[in-house]
């Protein structure tokens, strides 16, 4: 089989969040089961060594505004398409947002040109390629299905990715025509949004299967708290909607051959963890209070619920633990968790930014992580938590709920706990969490076994790359 991928991001090339970890791992793991994987993502500055090593294989005259060509390459083990519009991608800064820190005028054009170049590579653009089916990923891809019907003549089945509902590209309808969007698009079964145009919508609506990336998730999207204004259409399309897990790329997460960490360990040697732990204390300028170290790597937004952990400061402080914070994101929560920083010198530090390195050390070298989201469709860092022994504590939502053992009296009677799930999803239940893990690592015999249990949890794609294979196969069928 051949598939194209559609994306607007892939780790290690470009990432703004989890889509880019999942689209540069599956094709890999689908390469495993026969699959011959191509993945189309604009050519962002940060790609301009691969656009100038690679080849071209297609060209456009005018594509919304501007020359544009499409250049093969290959690199980190993937089969690259890259969709070279200077005119729509050449800019310095975020890929989505602007130096003001707004969305780019434009982000319409931006991601309706690579929806387009994603239709025309599935109706043979390519001299020597053509996918049998396109997976399309999140709304910046959701337009691939629109321009494929109106191509007059056959065309590959298109899958839609939902990672994250709560951002659907909702633009203006009077930009229908500059999308290159035929009047019979703009209709309820088309494009048409509440009087809006929505590439997220119109991607759920015009292909032929949906899958988002946790079976938990699938479901809650299927209500009106979850599904943020598509709710009614998921139901409508419930028959073809999977959720299927995300995994991790286990050579890249993996840490008995990390070169991030100060000292590799694995489940059966694991005194490297200890030297990691007083690495990361160093980096945030912690001591020791006899407790367990927590981290966070995240986004700062209202979403991943970490107001809710500022909440839960006094009581976490209280019980000797120690919090390691690297994100960045709402300047309010920024500056709170800053400000906590000084409040609870040695016991919290903070880092705004991202740093690859250091998150993985910071993943080897805590003992905990805590993930209070308030929605998770899936979420990765909680896999990296298992992956190195550093137990997730997470609200029971998503993908969080699939992937985590709540060490609950049954559960640990059982010996089948990885962590720590708490619902209802308040800071009342999140410190009462918070104390439940504190009080456990003070039993080292249990939380050892806990981290070893979590370190042999299957984490990788091989599941679900199969069973993306079986959704591809049931599109071409259907």
């Amino acid at each position: 089989m051949n598939l194209l991928f559609v994306a607007s991001e892939c780790t290690p090339f470009i990432k703004t969040g989890g889509l880019a970890d999942v689209i540069g791992a599956v094709p890999k793991a689908l390469a495993a089961e026969g699959v011959s994987v191509r993945v189309l993502i604009p050519a962002y500055p940060a790609l301009s060594d691969h656009v100038a090593s690679g080849n071209q294989v297609a060209q456009f005259d005018d594509l919304f505004g501007g020359r544009a060509r499409i250049v093969a390459a290959q690199a980190d083990g993937l089969d690259l398409l890259l969709l070279d519009a200077p005119h729509l991608y050449d800019r310095a800064g975020s890929i989505y947002l602007g130096p003001d820190g707004q969305d780019w005028h434009d982000n319409d054009l931006r991601f309706a040109a690579l929806s387009y170049a994603g239709a025309q590579i599935g109706v043979g653009c390519l001299d020597n390629w053509t996918p049998d089916v396109i997976n399309a990923h999140d709304w910046q891809a959701g337009l691939v299905p629109a321009y494929l019907r109106q191509h007059d003549g056959p065309t590959p089945p298109v899958v839609m990715t939902i990672h994250n509902i709560a951002f659907q590209g909702v633009f203006d309808a009077t930009r229908l025509g500059a999308l290159g969007l035929n009047a019979d698009m703009f209709t309820p079964d088309g494009v048409e949004y509440y009087g809006k145009i929505s590439f997220l919508k119109a991607g759920i609506a015009l292909s032929r299967k949906v899958t988002t990336v946790s079976p938990t998730y699938a479901a809650e999207l299927l209500t009106p708290d979850f599904g943020m204004g598509l709710d009614g259409l998921l139901r409508a399309r419930q028959s073809d909607l999977s959720g299927i897990l995300n995994g991790i790329d286990l050579d890249v997460w993996n840490p008995a051959t990390d070169s991030a960490l100060v000292a590799t360990y694995s489940a059966k040697s694991m005194k490297g963890k200890a030297r990691n732990k007083a690495e990361v204390m160093s980096r945030f300028g912690l001591t020791d209070g006899g407790g367990p170290l927590f981290c966070v790597v995240s986004r700062m937004t209202s979403q991943k619920g970490l107001d809710m952990l500022l909440d839960c400061l006094d009581d976490l402080v209280g019980h000797g633990a120690k919090l390691a914070l690297l994100g960045s994101g709402e300047p309010g929560l920024e500056r709170a968790f800053i400000d906590a920083s000084n409040r609870y010198a040695g016991s919290v530090g903070t880092i705004i930014g991202y740093d690859e390195d250091l998150s993985h050390l910071m993943q080897a070298g805590s003992d905990a992580i805590l993930i209070p989201s308030r929605f998770e469709p899936c979420g990765l860092t909680q896999l990296y938590g298992l992956r190195y022994g550093t137990l997730p504590v997470v609200a029971r939502t998503g993908g969080l709920a699939d992937t985590v053992i709540d060490a609950n009296e049954a559960a640990l009677l059982a010996d089948c706990a990885t962590g720590f799930q708490f619902a209802p999803i308040t800071s009342t239940m999140f410190a009462h969490t918070i104390a439940r893990a504190c009080t456990l690592y003070l039993q080292p015999k249990i939380w050892g076994a806990m981290m070893r249990r979590a370190m042999r949890h299957p984490v990788g794609w091989d599941l679900s790359a199969a069973a993306y294979l079986d959704v591809y196969t049931a599109a071409q069928e259907s």
